[in-house]
C-alpha cells in the first residue's frame, strides 16, 4: 500500500494530502529525531506527516562524529542510566535495527602509566561493558602491553605510550541512517515533504490545531490540519518558539563541534584511538579509506544554518591529536573539514518541562503542541518515543505502544546473508565484489534497486570519480528513491564526497547536475545553478582549510 520511495512523484503527492487530509500528528523536522518521531507515530497506526525546510539530516544530524556509542565520558558524571540507556540502542542498531549502517569500531585508550591509569581506567571500561549486560554483539574490552600497541598503532609515541585498553563502539554514516528511517517511516504511511517550511501554527483558541507551511520551491501557502504538532527542530527550537509566539520550558544553547578528515596513509592504526583532553575527548575514527579527527566543543552564537570550523577549530584538532602521534599530523594532509552544532538544553525554572534524561527534554507548552530537544544521535529512537508518547494525550483515545524497538529500517532484512553472498551478487550483476560489498554497506537489502538501474543503463555502473567508490547509479537512485533535490543533497547527504574528495567534490558538481537534471525536469540555467549553488557553499565550509594550507604554503 505504502512505499518508501521518495522522488518528485511522491513529493507532488506530499504535497496534496498536505493541503487535503486531517492528520493525527505533524511533525516540524527532518533531522535524526523527527524522522525517528514520525516513524514511532506512524508504526502505531496514526496518521502522520512530516515537515523539513531543508533536506533531511541537513544539520546536525549529517554533522556528527559518526559514532553510536554510550558515552565514556557520561561515566565520569555518574550518569549510569544515560550510558546504559545508549548501549543498549547501540547493540540494537548493529544487530537489529540497521546492522548494515551501524558497523562495530575498535579503539585504542592509550595509557601513559604504567600502574594507576590502567586500574583507573580499566575499571571504567569494565563498567562500560558491564551496563550493557553479558548478551552483547560487540566484545569486551581487553588490555593490550606497550608491544601489542606498537604492532596495531604504530603511529602511536611510542616514547610516551605504556601501553592501551582496546574496546568497541559503533560509526555510522549519520545523513545516511537519517534517510533510511525517514524511508522507513513513509513506508509505513508518514507523509515526507522536504523543502516545506512551516510559517505559523493554527490555533482553535489555546489549541494548536495545525500549522501554516509554504512549499519553498513553487512559494504556495498550504494549510495542515493535525490534532497534535510535534516539534523535532533542535538549534532552531528557541527562533520557531519564538516566531510561533510560544513560551516554551527550556532553552537551547548551541555547542560548535568541528572535524577533519584525513587520508588513511596520515595515521598509521588498524583501530580508532580516543583521547582525553582537558576539554573533553577527540576521536580519531577509521571512515573506509580515511580517518576523521575531532571534535571541538566550543560555545556558538553565529548563524545557526552555516556553521564552519575555524582555523582555530582545525588546530586545536591537529594540536591534540599530535601529542600522541608521531609522524605528527600535517595541515596539508587534511582532506576536508566539517562542522555541526549541538542543542544543549537547559529547563527553565519553575516549568512543566519533563526532563526525561540528562540529555534530553521534552515540553508540552500549550494544548496541540509537543517539542523535544537535546540528545544524542545514538538515543534517537528513545527520544522519539518519548514525545509521541507525550504527543497521544492531544489525540483523547487509546493509542498503541511504541514499537520501533523491534522495526529494523529498511535495507536491514536479509543483509547478513546478502553480506555473504558478495561474491555471487559480483558475478551476476557484472560489478567487482569490492563495489557490491560498498553499496550492501549503504543500501543493505536495497542494493537491488541498485542493480536495476544498472541493468536499464550499463554505462551507470561506472564510477563517478577514479579515486571515489561510488558510482554513477548512485546518483540517480539519490533522486529517484531518497529524495535528492540538488547536487547538495547528492555530494553531501546522499553520499559524503562533500568531505571525502580533496576538492569537497567541486569538480563534479557539474557531472552530478547533468546526471539528476533529467529526473528533475530541469533546463540548462536550473542545472548550472544547482551546481554553483554548491560550490557557493563549498567554498565557505572549506575557508579555514582554504586559509590554513595558505599559510602553510
Amino acid at each position: 500500500m505504502f512505499t518508501s520511495e521518495l522522488n518528485p512523484t511522491q513529493r507532488v503527492s506530499a504535497l496534496k494530502s498536505l493541503a487535503s487530509e486531517d492528520f493525527d500528528v505533524l511533525v516540524i523536522g527532518g533531522g535524526v529525531t523527527g524522522v525517528g518521531a514520525a516513524l514511532d507515530a506512524a508504526s502505531r497506526g496514526l496518521k502522520v506527516a512530516l515537515v523539513e525546510n531543508q533536506d533531511f539530516a541537513s544539520g546536525t544530524s549529517s554533522r556528527s562524529s559518526k559514532l553510536i556509542h554510550g558515552g565514556l565520558r557520561y561515566l565520569e558524571q555518574y550518569d549510569f542510566k544515560l550510558v546504559r540507556e545508549a548501549l543498549h540502542e547501540r547493540e540494537l542498531m548493529v544487530t537489529t535495527l540497521a546492522p548494515h549502517l551501524v558497523k562495530p569500531v575498535g579503539f585504542l585508550y592509550p595509557l601513559q602509566e604504567k600502574f594507576r591509569e590502567r586500574t583507573y581506567v580499566g575499571a571504567g571500561l569494565a563498567l562500560y561493558d558491564i551496563l550493557r549486560g553479558f548478551q552483547r554483539a560487540l566484545p569486551w574490552h581487553k588490555h593490550l602491553s606497550e608491544k601489542k600497541v606498537a604492532a596495531i598503532a604504530p603511529s602511536l609515541r611510542g616514547d610516551l605510550i605504556n601501553g592501551a585498553i582496546k574496546y568497541f563502539d559503533a560509526q555510522v554514516d549519520d545523513a545516511r541512517h537519517t534517510l533510511a528511517i525517514a524511508r522507513t517511516a513513509a513506508r509505513h504511511g508518514a507523509v515526507m515533504a522536504t523543502r516545506v517550511e512551516c510559517e505559523e501554527l493554527v490555533r482553535e483558541g489555546k489549541r494548536v490545531v495545525g500549522a501554516k507551511v509554504r512549499d519553498l520551491v513553487s512559494g504556495k501557502r498550504i494549510t495542515v490540519s493535525a490534532k497534535v504538532t510535534v516539534m523535532c527542530a533542535g538549534v532552531w527550537s528557541d527562533k520557531l518558539h519564538e516566531n510561533f509566539g510560544i513560551k516554551p520550558g527550556y532553552k537551547v544553547a548551541m555547542s560548535k563541534g568541528a572535524h577533519i578528515v584525513l587520508p588513511k596513509s596520515a595515521i598509521k592504526s588498524d583501530a580508532g584511538i580516543i583521547l582525553k583532553t582537558a576539554e573533553s575527548v577527540l576521536f580519531i575514527i577509521p571512515w573506509v579509506d580515511k580517518w576523521i579527527v575531532g571534535t571541538t566543543d566550543t560555545p556558538y552564537k553565529a548563524d545557526r544554518n552555516s556553521p564552519v570550523a575555524t582555523k582555530e577549530d582545525v588546530e586545536y584538532i591537529v594540536e591534540q591529536a599530535n601529542r600522541v602521534l608521531l609522524p605528527k599530523i600535517k595541515v596539508s594532509e587534511i582532506i576536508g573539514v566539517y562542522a555541526g552544532l549541538r542543542p544543549l538544553v537547559a529547563n527553565a525554572t519553575n516549568s512543566n518541562t519533563t526532563k526525561l534524561s540528562r540529555e534530553h527534554t521534552v515540553d508540552r507548552p500549550v494544548p496541540g503542541f509537543v517539542s523535544i530537544a537535546g540528545g544524542k544521535y545514538t538515543t534517537y529512537r528513545i527520544m522519539g518515543k518519548d514525545v509521541i508518547d507525550l504527543a497521544v494525550n492531544d489525540l483523547r483515545r487509546i493509542v498503541a505502544e511504541s514499537v520501533t524497538e523491534k522495526l529494523p529500517v529498511i535495507g536491514s532484512d536479509g543483509y547478513f546473508a546478502l553480506e555473504q553472498q558478495s561474491a555471487q551478487l559480483a558475478e551476476i550483476s557484472g560489478l567487482s565484489e569490492t563495489t557490491i560489498n560498498h553499496l550492501l554497506s549503504r543500501y543493505g537489502s536495497l542494493v537491488s534497486e541498485i542493480l536495476e538501474i544498472i541493468a536499464e543503463d550499463k554505462n551507470l555502473a561506472q564510477p563517478l570519480s577514479p579515486d571515489l567508490p561510488y558510482i554513477k547509479a548512485e546518483v540517480i537512485y539519490a533522486v529517484t528513491h531518497e529524495g535528492a533535490q540538488s547536487v547538495d543533497d547528492v555530494l553531501s547527504r546522499r553520499t559524503r564526497i562533500a568531505f571525502e574528495a580533496n576538492d569537497g567534490g567541486d569538480s563534479l558538481a557539474i557531472s552530478v547536475a547533468t546526471l539528476i537534471a533529467p529526473i528533475l525536469g530541469w533546463d540548462a540555467a536550473a542545472k548550472k545553478k544547482s551546481a554553483t549553488d554548491f560550490s557557493k557553499s563549498l567554498k565557505n565550509e572549506r575557508i579555514a582549510l582554504s586559509k590554513l594550507l595558505t599559510k602553510v604554503r
